[in-house]
């Protein structure tokens, strides 16, 4: 089953700074994928204005992972990390026991990026930040794990960021015409978001950043129909979920 959620039906929340579009329930926002999908429980679609940001806040028990599409966001947090990260390359905080942090847009363009919040396989981790290149070569025409807590996933791919999650986020660039393969387990079940371009999933089109749900097992094919930026993220599947 695919279940598209298209850009428009998102739910919005705009400030002078800031034009949000939430895939799930958020401050107080309804959105078309409620709650969450099992533990996916965020994915903000946020466009930063040029020298504004979110000030210094608080997060606790989620795995935050950020993904750059444009522009760059600037990290300072209460463990004493900071860093910037550019568009294409994606940074991690585990929030654990509880973190404070700022992201900024330094930039004199405007920054869009995903925000997307995964809970913890356990509660009260050691907070911890981490980001990684990922160059858009390696990703040409195929799922490259960006952000993954499944060992054999990260045994073959040293340089995926870490998640306390059963779950890998995937990030691909297909060319226009070509195809990528998602082989979805049984137990498995996957969200799509289109950074850039548009796709057919299984025939099904997904223009430029909607989602899709993805539930139910076999060979899923991902194809361009114009040069596409997407991530996916392969979730557990909630024992008793129906197909």
């Amino acid at each position: 089953m695919i279940h598209v959620v298209p850009f428009d039906d998102l739910g919005r929340m705009n400030v002078d700074w800031l034009n949000s579009r939430f895939h799930f329930n958020f401050s107080g926002v309804e959105a078309p994928m409620g709650y969450g999908f099992g533990p996916l429980r965020v994915w903000n679609d946020d466009e930063i204005a040029p020298h504004s940001g979110f000030p210094m806040h608080g997060h606790r028990d989620m795995e935050i992972i950020t993904y750059v599409t444009r522009g760059a966001i600037s990290h300072e947090d209460s463990l004493g990390n900071k860093g910037r990260t550019p568009a294409g390359d994606v940074q991690v905080m585990s929030a654990g026991t509880g973190i404070m942090h700022s992201e900024y847009n330094a930039e004199d363009e405007l920054t869009h990026l995903f925000q997307i919040w995964i809970q913890p396989r356990q509660a009260k981790l050691k907070p911890r930040w981490d980001q990684a290149q990922f160059p858009k070569a390696d990703r040409a025409n195929k799922l490259v794990p960006l952000a993954s807590g499944e060992e054999p996933v990260l045994s073959a791919n040293p340089g995926t960021l870490l998640i306390h999650q059963d779950a890998t986020l995937f990030g691909a660039l297909i060319e226009k015409g070509q195809s990528a393969t998602y082989e979805q387990k049984p137990d498995r079940m996957g969200y799509l978001v289109v950074a850039d371009g548009s796709v057919t999933v299984d025939g099904q089109q997904v223009a430029t950043r909607a989602g899709a749900a993805l539930v139910g097992d076999g060979k899923i094919e991902i194809t361009a129909v114009d040069g596409a930026e997407i991530l996916l993220f392969d979730l557990p599947r909630p024992t008793g979920r129906p197909n």
